[in-house]
């Protein structure tokens, strides 16, 4: 397959460009600093320097994929609206290029909370940590987006990432965090879930709570 991913540059960003290219696939690794991020060589490599708000340079990374995924970062205050206005611009562009599958990852926050009987999310909780508020409302307006689209997505609402390889040993769980919860995901376990994701759908169009 060929794989288009959004904030390659990361930490998680690199692991899973990684593990793509171990499987197997092309990779289509987008973003400002593609040529500084220190990747290895690889013929089944393609850098793709772009910003999330350049429309034409997006379209054109997603154009002739046959999945993305999006790890995109920035600041966890609020006032960083990569995460949630550059999603709207990965799902416009997507549909404009008729390609449909999308893997992305999003936080804990934007999960169901089951402690509560009135639809209630995790970071509308009393006990969520106050300093992840903004940022996971910005995770939960990159939701709406891909929510409102008529892609099949899979948004996975990762609790603490540890920079670790995978451990192929993780729970998961639709719309709600797993009922064995650890509250940690290593980035490669991350990486490994998408491959699995791609190769079986099994939560389309569902949030996805996770847990080593």
């Amino acid at each position: 397959m060929i794989i288009t991913i959004f904030g390659a540059t990361g930490k998680v960003g690199k692991q899973i460009v990684k593990t793509f290219l171990n499987e197997g696939h092309t990779v289509r690794a987008y973003g400002r600093n593609v040529f500084t991020a220190a990747f290895r060589e690889n013929k089944s490599l393609e850098l793709l320097p772009g910003t999330l708000f350049d429309e034409e340079a997006v379209y054109n990374a997603i154009l002739g994929s046959d999945a993305v995924l999006s790890v995109i970062g920035g600041a966890m205050d609020g006032t960083d609206k990569s995460r949630s206005l550059g999603m709207k611009n990965i799902v416009q562009q997507m549909q404009r290029a008729g390609v449909d599958r999308i893997i992305s990852v999003g936080g804990l926050g934007i999960l169901d909370d089951l402690t509560k009987v009135n639809g209630e999310l995790m970071m509308d909780s009393d006990n969520f940590p106050l300093h992840f508020y903004n940022v996971s409302k910005e995770h939960f307006e990159a939701y709406k987006h891909l929510a409102a689209s008529n892609l099949k997505w899979t948004l996975l609402g990762a609790p603490e990432i540890l920079y670790e390889g995978p451990t192929g040993i993780y729970t998961t769980a639709a719309n709600h965090p797993p009922e064995t919860n650890h509250y940690h995901i290593t980035s490669g376990d991350i990486a490994l879930f998408m491959v699995n994701e791609l190769n079986n759908n099994e939560f389309v169009r569902e949030r996805v709570g996770i847990s080593n």
